[in-house]
């Protein structure tokens, strides 16, 4: 009991600390929420007289642009529909969709725009959003200009369908550690939405905005997720390591490789909206969140693999325990690599497809402005959690030998592996099976032998031999209890 208070002692000394200079810090950087100098003009702002409707198509047709638009708000008969369609007129053919709008009324024809017409489509039944601009002043079919026009998709549907689905099942698997997880996800949204978007508009350090930020959210998260315990406070050890290695590497390599954001549409947006807006800040920033999950993801299993690993052989030394742990980090590190290298392919596919078009060298392409900060973000997030894995490993290692198991060490087993029930009748260890992990000692009672095994964890070089041996050690221990 001394040494676990100790432990703890430890741990809170250095993470109180860390906690109050980050909550400062998010004190001293919380933005004002003040737009002033930030000239942005919203897509979705309408003209007087313009709005934003929502309706369900109910049929589509492609005729002559300028006679579609000349049409507009006259539903033609199903068969002239029919008709219309696969027999393009002189002139250029647009994609015109008859929709019934939401508020009621009778259907419009909106004309939809060539990308979606050509790339997606659209179909009967589609929930669509388009600008209705026939109460516009001065605007008339008469003129050549279409009254409706295609604006996205409603998809609220779908996502929101998505959204219950991902719920149930996380917390019908994880249970009420599952829902904490999500309401931690709630106020990690919050965290960025509220303190670290703004603050970067408002030109605050990038830098310490994503240290400060990201360390609120690996508390909050970690904490009302897994709960105040040694396990977790050594997994939140390891991810502001990860987390500061990042952020320096971070921090190098958007000046080494000056990373600017050219040739993206959402940069230069950015650079023409506000002058307090720095777009290296904003990569750098991106940089280091885009690892969070991840290095959570390592640092959590790490060190919960330490505290079960203990738990099955309680006799095990810190080398032998580090060992088997780090086992399963090795494991950890090469499939979250494929994670994240993938993750970040997947999410910019259209920019390799073009860029694979282009038919480039191979370094040119990596290197090129469209995806040097994609390849920057894959290798700054990987060597951060490779290295947060083996420390979060040795923290582990440290606090469980020092608190200890929530379960009680065997009864009979202790460093030299015998058991007290009887004598040592197996000749031979051999450290590549169950058997060999075990010294067992024999009695005969009721007719039959019980063995007792008890598990010296020193002669085993393998994890799952290890927690076979300790889940044999403990059906003999109750056996014999039994009888």
């Amino acid at each position: 009991m001394a040494a676990r208070r100790k432990a703890n002692r430890i741990l809170a000394a250095v993470l109180i600390p860390l906690t109050l200079l980050t909550l400062a810090g998010m004190a001293m950087l919380w933005p004002s929420g003040s737009k002033e100098g930030v000239s942005l003009a919203n897509p979705y702002s309408a003209a007087p007289g313009v709005t934003f409707d929502t309706g369900t198509i109910q049929s589509v047709v492609t005729e002559n642009c300028m006679q579609g638009v000349a049409q507009q708000g006259q539903q033609p008969p199903a068969e002239q529909s029919q008709s219309q369609q696969g027999q393009p007129q002189q002139g250029s053919d647009c994609t015109f969709a008859f929709t019934e709008p939401d508020q009621g009324g009778s259907p419009v024809k909106v004309v939809i725009n060539p990308d979606v017409a050509t790339s997606h489509g659209v179909k009967t039944g589609d929930q669509i959003r388009y600008l209705n601009l026939s109460n516009a002043q001065g605007a008339s079919a008469s003129q050549g200009s279409p009254a409706f026009i295609f604006v996205d998709f409603v998809r609220t549907l779908p996502i929101v369908l998505l959204a219950l689905v991902y719920a149930a099942v996380v917390i019908a698997v994880a249970r009420w550690r599952g829902l904490r997880a999500l309401i931690g996800l709630v106020g990690a949204y919050f965290v960025l939405a509220s303190f670290m978007l703004p603050g970067l508009v408002e030109g605050k350090p990038p830098l310490l905005l994503a240290l400060v930020g990201s360390t609120v959210i690996m508390i909050g998260v970690l904490y009302f997720a897994h709960g105040f315990s040694a396990r977790t406070s050594t997994a939140l050890l390891g991810t502001m390591f990860g987390l500061g290695i990042t952020a320096l590497l971070a921090a190098w390599a958007t000046g080494a490789a000056n990373l600017a954001g050219v040739g993206n549409h959402e940069a230069t947006t950015l650079v023409n909206t506000s002058a307090n807006i720095s777009i290296s800040g904003v990569i750098l920033c991106g940089l280091i969140i885009s690892g969070l999950g991840v290095l959570n993801d390592v640092t959590i299993t790490q060190s919960s693999a330490v505290w079960e690993l203990y738990e099955l052989a309680p006799g095990s030394s810190s080398r032998k325990l580090f060992t088997s742990a780090m086992r399963i980090g090795r494991d950890h590190i090469a499939s979250t690599v494929y994670t994240i290298a993938f993750a970040y392919a997947g999410a910019a596919l259209p920019i390799l497809i073009i860029v694979m078009l282009y038919d480039r060298p191979l370094a040119d392409t990596l290197t090129s402005a469209e995806l040097s900060e994609e390849v920057i973000r894959t290798l700054v997030g990987s060597i951060g959690l490779v290295l947060a894995i083996p420390v979060t490993t040795l923290i582990a290692v440290l606090v469980v030998k020092a608190t200890g198991s929530r379960g009680a060490e065997l009864p009979g087993s202790g460093a030299g592996g015998t058991d007290t029930a009887g004598t040592d009748t197996a000749g031979t260890d051999d450290g590549d099976s169950a058997a060999g992990a075990v010294r067992s000692g024999g009695a005969v009672r009721s007719g039959r032998a019980v063995t007792h095994a008890a598990v010296n964890p020193d002669d085993v070089n393998d994890t799952g031999t290890l927690a076979a041996a300790a889940l044999q050690t403990r059906r003999g221990r109750r056996a014999a209890e039994r009888d």
